[in-house]
């Protein structure tokens, strides 16, 4: 977190107008530092002080930052609790809804509507559950007196950016405690990245415009990398005293290898051609749940780093195609 060493600029009223709240006047000296950094960084007085109206620390930000749980779940029981029948039922009345949509996004950005629609699923359940914090003081309490200062302070000027294009007001800038946003769930440097006008519009909003947020999914993937015409994996079968070794997103191999070392597909055919590069993922080791997995799966971890998210958003996509 940044050292909040700093002298309460006066002349500025907006800031004056903050709540006194425990700790109100640190946090109006490092508004009042943001402030000076913003109208460096191109962002208008009027934008800032528009952004910043009523904005207090808010505890409730606080709590969940400095009292996130600290437990192993394993995947199994991750699975068990994201991969739902009520969530694939909303995915396929989701889909059915906007198909076309779906296939206007697919031809624009090559990205399948099943891994797009598996995102918005696991993100925000299909648009049901976007997040209620204002943007701008969830990241500015994580600024002031966050665990990682300077990650926030950077999200947060990407937000005063946003708010300077003029995309999104203030009051509609919502999102989750730490600052995703909308649908996507989108960081605001994610946000200034990716996000895209597909309504044609004249903004990108990924809070109401279902074409902006499909749109925006696909467009984050397919500069990540995704492959056209190519699988995020599937499930398999692997063999008695399989060598745990060979486990691992970056031991990549042909296909046609791991199916020499009677690696089997799960539903009995593989969906990839046999010379297909290819990776075994089993979270919950060898005696666990088994993946063969592709290109497109290093795709959707860098929309989160993390194999059993990638893995969830894979096999939802695949259950709501079905």
């Amino acid at each position: 977190m940044t050292t909040r060493r700093l002298f309460l600029c006066a002349s500025i009223p907006t800031l004056l107008s903050v709540p006194a709240l425990a700790g109100s006047d640190s946090f109006q000296a490092f508004l009042a530092e943001l402030r000076a950094e913003a109208r460096r960084s191109g962002i208008r007085p009027a934008t800032f002080d528009r952004a910043f109206a009523g904005v207090a620390p808010n505890q409730k930000v606080l709590d969940r930052d400095r009292h996130q749980p600290e437990f192993t779940m394993t995947w199994a029981r991750y699975r068990t609790l994201l991969i739902t029948d009520k969530r694939i039922n909303e995915g396929r009345d989701a889909i059915g809804r906007n198909r076309a949509l779906l296939g206007q996004v697919e031809a624009r950005f090559a990205v399948n509507p099943g891994v797009v629609s598996g995102i918005w699923g696991l993100e925000s359940s299909f648009g049901q559950q976007t997040g209620d914090f204002r943007v701008v003081e969830a990241l500015a309490t994580l600024a002031w007196e966050g665990r990682r200062a300077s990650f926030f302070r950077g999200e947060l000027m990407a937000a005063l950016k946003i708010l300077e294009s003029g995309d999104v007001a203030p009051t509609a800038m919502t999102g989750s405690y730490a600052g995703a946003m909308g649908q996507p769930q989108f960081m605001p440097s994610s946000y200034l990245r990716y996000a895209v006008d597909f309504e044609g519009h004249g903004r990108r909003d990924i809070w109401t415009s279902k074409p902006d947020v499909l749109g925006s999914i696909a467009n984050y993937l397919s500069r990540s990398g995704w492959r056209a015409n190519e699988a995020w994996g599937q499930q398999v079968i692997l063999p008695p005293g399989f060598d745990a070794n060979e486990i691992g997103r970056d031991n990549r191999r042909p296909l046609h290898e791991w199916a020499a070392r009677n690696i089997r597909p799960l539903d009995g055919r593989w969906v990839m051609p046999a010379s297909t590069p290819a990776a075994v993922v089993a979270p919950d080791g060898a005696g666990g749940d088994a993946f063969i997995t592709f290109g497109n799966f290093s795709a959707i971890r860098r929309y989160n780093p993390s194999d059993f998210y990638a893995l969830a958003v894979g096999l939802l996509g695949d259950r709501v195609l079905a």
